[in-house]
């Protein structure tokens, strides 16, 4: 499972990051890493919605665009 992630982070970095990050920062993007290919979307659902629209079924990894996490919890300071 660690591989497959790393794969996803791999691909963003190295082939989309530049690609994706002037037009589309802070978007979810969704990618096989088998085939290397993404979809974007305003959220995990939206993307994935790109991706069976296209005719593929995952297994995906989610990034947002510009970003080193996905998500980010934040609770009160105190």
């Amino acid at each position: 499972m660690k591989q497959f992630f790393e794969r996803a982070e791999e691909i963003y970095r190295n082939q989309l990051a530049v690609k994706l990050e002037p037009a589309h920062k802070g978007e979810i993007i969704a990618i096989d890493p088998e085939t290397g290919q993404y979809f974007l979307g305003k959220d995990e659902i939206q993307a994935v919605e790109q991706a069976r629209a296209a005719g593929h079924e995952g297994p995906f990894c989610f990034l947002r665009v510009g970003s080193p996490y996905t998500h980010r919890a934040m609770s009160p300071r105190r």
